[in-house]
């Protein structure tokens, strides 16, 4: 089946069988790195994506029911090399170890932000339930969504945690 996706705001076409993921489309066929598969089976959020501007597990959607639908990725978060305020607030509050969550955790932290930009820690840790790292104990992270909320990553201006960057 042939299925275009606009992926990181560049429309993408590939011919895919019907029981591709999406996970697979993005990083085997448009060579996205980011999307990690870390279970195939939902569980651990590596391959977190928004699609349609919602945060979903990639694992969980077939690239055919992604078929005419907007992708972001982490890579779309950041163009040319610069870093989007999530990810420059978790190099901040040292919100990674490995490395391997890190871009679903970050997608997780866009998707929340912009459902709810002032949220709780607790309403942080609600937010990234379904999205698992066995470095960090998950503080770090925590405050990095914070200090990113803090930062108004919804504002037009975002210079408080890293000059330049637009949200």
């Amino acid at each position: 089946m042939q299925v275009t996706l606009t992926v990181n705001g560049q429309e993408r076409s590939a011919e895919v069988e019907p029981r591709l993921l999406l996970v697979h489309l993005i990083r085997d066929d448009f060579a996205l790195k980011a999307a990690n598969v870390g279970c195939d089976t939902s569980s651990c959020g590596a391959c977190t994506v928004l699609l349609d501007g919602e945060s979903v597990k990639s694992c969980t959607v077939l690239a055919v029911q992604a078929d005419g639908s907007s992708v972001q990725t982490a890579e779309g978060l950041a163009p040319e090399g610069q870093l989007h305020p999530v990810a420059a607030a978790f190099r901040q509050e040292h919100g990674l170890q490995c490395g391997f969550c890190t871009p679903g955790m970050v997608m997780a932290s866009v998707g929340l932000l912009k459902t709810n930009p002032n949220p709780t820690e607790q309403e942080v840790r609600e937010g990234l339930e379904g999205n698992f790292c066995r470095c960090t104990g998950y503080h770090n992270i925590v405050q990095a969504v914070l200090t990113a909320a803090k930062a108004g990553v919804d504002s037009p201006s975002v210079s408080a945690l890293h000059p330049g960057v637009q949200a």
